[in-house]
């Protein structure tokens, strides 16, 4: 997680949490004084944009959306991309960000590459963040932390999960890609992302990867969270392959005036605040 500072923001009661990936964003606005999320609202573009067109999506959005046009006390904002990497912290060196990211990862020599780390799992997450973005939000609020999506979902995941003795696959579901977290006897076994336009695309990336793992259909959970419903496409053909299917949970405390779709869904956001 990297924080910025500057003296522009005033001190209010009020959090704002915003995701931002190519494909759509979203955000939140939290009352810590009553532990109330008062709008929970999410955009999702009609086709994968480059990241200056997604910023210019989300100035016009901080013009036209009232409930964004207030002082904030935090402000957190979440990158989600495919250009991140997990790093045991035996390995890293903070001199060799770029040499982690390059093997798996597109990036140019100009991106700017940062890094998260990860208590619970002795890692560190290397990732590239949307630069415009944070330069707008530093420009426009001062003070705000970030981190990847990817540490969003390892920390909360393995936090709920770290005793349980059943391996499980939680997949993380958006629109065109998906995100595999696979824990077993807490132990985080793989992180990874992939992109999806069917639901065989779907099934094949999850049994193809548990069987590198060695895991077995009919004994690991497979666990969804995200932009998911029982009885949709994804659903019915993963009950079809693997015996045990269900959806997370969030569990969190939150009161709300925009309900959530689910009590899985907008699960890195709602988890951010």
């Amino acid at each position: 997680m990297a924080q910025t500072t500057n003296s522009n923001n005033k001190l209010t009661n009020l959090e704002l949490s915003i995701q931002i990936s190519l494909s759509g964003l979203s955000f939140c606005v939290l009352s810590k004084a009553s532990n109330t999320v008062l709008t929970l609202k999410e955009f999702l573009f009609d086709k994968k944009l480059n990241p200056l067109e997604v910023l210019d999506r989300l100035k016009i959005l901080f013009k036209t959306d009232t409930h964004l046009q207030q002082n904030f006390d935090t402000v957190n904002i979440i990158h989600e991309n495919e250009l991140s990497t997990l790093v045991p912290n035996s390995f890293f060196n903070e001199d060799c960000l770029a040499d982690y990211l390059k093997f798996n990862s597109k990036i140019l020599k100009s991106d700017f590459i940062t890094f998260d780390t990860i208590k619970f799992n002795d890692s560190t997450n290397v990732y590239v963040p949307y630069v415009n973005i944070n330069n707008f939000i530093y420009e426009k609020f001062g003070s705000f932390t970030y981190k990847h999506v990817s540490t969003v979902l390892i920390e909360n995941i393995f936090h709920a999960d770290k005793d349980s003795d059943i391996p499980k696959i939680y997949a993380h579901v958006n629109t065109n890609h998906f995100e595999l977290i696979i824990i077993e006897k807490g132990r985080l076994l793989l992180y990874n992302t992939f992109e999806y336009s069917t639901e065989e695309d779907f099934i094949y990336y999850v049994l193809f990867t548990a069987e590198q793992l060695q895991l077995d259909p009919e004994i690991f959970h497979l666990v969804f969270i995200g932009n998911v419903e029982k009885d949709d496409n994804l659903y019915n053909i993963s009950y079809k392959y693997i015996r045990h299917v269900s959806f997370g949970k969030r569990n969190d405390t939150f009161q709300y005036q925009d309900q959530p779709k689910t009590e899985y869904s907008n699960y890195t956001l709602i988890k951010s605040l």
